[in-house]
């Protein structure tokens, strides 16, 4: 047998070490996995959002204690200024449960629907509302205004209105077929359906009694009572709340049906349990205040572009702040600068529906 010559690689000549190649600091490396999951982007992001809600935070409180302080006759911390001041008070609050659910309403119906050009109240709330607001008139006469007011007929016209968009969900969102398109066209066809009706009314009103009714269908913070706030505030806190907690359901939710089906999360029952909430929280404020159209659109639209973020845990608090920035800074330029009270509810649908038609003519499609 031959000897056999065992290969061994040669050795390595000597020479300086070759240095390493430079790693990132550990905080770089922390922060950069950070910045590609979580709620922003980035840092950059992040700081942009807190800053947005500073600033909004300051104008809402300056335009609180604006519509409070300014022209009050009285003496600054007299007794009589804090009087006046307490009576406007329910104005204000009326103002922050309009914004907490319109803004909330409004996105929250955006999400599921996957939509971000419609509006709740494509589903007929505001036209019941002017259906129950005309049919009273036209069966009582302008007294029929004074008939329908009260905490009684307030709770039965949030009842109407939730009744009617839960009978639409559980029709339509359910089963094998359900189709969230079919249900907003058949929202629009039963609220264009109530809306005709209530204008054949109309004109068979006399001219005084369509005086007193118009007061009504135009959104006011007047039109709302104090005594009404003690039901429709828990109603929107309960509704807002679980909104809130659901809000990574929401997150995915945005993602279409096919990744919920993939991510375990039932869309059918998630979609029907948050678009009841959406009608708790718009019942609530059109029967407070009546008809809003555009301004949940406009804050929803609004808050987009301010937040940075798709996370509905970091955007919905920031659209109830935006939405009372804008109706109370809407209230205090109109009524402290320009004395035209009543036309402030038509600024803002005004503002609003400009900035929809600017919206669609951007996208190019509904």
């Amino acid at each position: 047998m031959g000897d056999r010559t065992e290969l061994r690689p040669a050795p390595a000549p000597a020479g300086p070490p070759v240095p390493a190649a430079p790693s990132a600091p550990a905080p770089r490396l922390a922060r950069e996995r950070r910045s590609g999951s979580g709620a922003f982007p980035d840092a950059r992001s992040r700081r942009r959002y807190w800053t947005m809600v500073a600033v909004l935070s300051v104008l809402a409180a300056g335009c609180a204690l604006g519509l409070l302080a300014m022209d009050n006759p009285m003496p600054v911390g007299s007794r009589g200024f804090w009087l006046i001041a307490e009576m406007r008070v329910t104005s204000l609050v009326v103002m922050g449960v309009v914004a907490f659910c319109q803004a909330i309403a409004t996105i929250t119906f955006q999400t599921v629907t996957n939509n971000r050009i419609i509006t709740p109240s494509i589903m007929g709330f505001e036209s019941l509302y002017t259906l129950i607001q005309t049919t009273a008139v036209y069966v009582i006469g302008a007294a029929g205004v004074v008939a329908i007011q009260g905490t009684g007929q307030f709770l039965l016209q949030v009842v109407a209105m939730v009744g009617l968009s839960v009978l639409l969900y559980g029709w339509l969102l359910r089963g094998r077929y359900a189709n969230i398109q079919v249900m907003l066209l058949v929202g629009i066809i039963i609220g264009g359906g109530m809306g005709a009706i209530s204008t054949f009314m109309q004109r068979l009103l006399s001219p005084s009694e369509f005086d007193v009714l118009s007061a009504r269908l135009f959104g006011s913070v007047t039109n709302a009572s104090a005594e009404y706030l003690p039901y429709a505030i828990p109603m929107i806190l309960i509704a807002g709340v679980l909104i809130w907690a659901n809000a990574r359901t929401l997150n995915v939710l945005a993602m279409g049906r096919e990744v919920c089906v993939n991510l375990g999360v039932r869309h059918g029952r998630q979609t029907i349990a948050m678009l009841v909430l959406v009608s708790v929280l718009m019942a609530v404020s059109t029967a407070l205040v009546g008809p809003m159209t555009f301004f949940g659109f406009l804050v929803a639209t609004l808050t987009y572009q301010l937040a940075g973020t798709h996370d509905h845990r970091r955007v919905l608090p920031l659209g109830v702040l935006a939405g009372f920035v804008v109706l109370s800074g809407a209230y205090f330029v109109m009524n402290h600068v320009f004395y035209a009270q009543g036309v402030v509810s038509i600024i803002i649908e005004l503002v609003g529906g400009t900035v929809f038609l600017v919206v669609i003519m951007r996208k190019g499609r509904l």
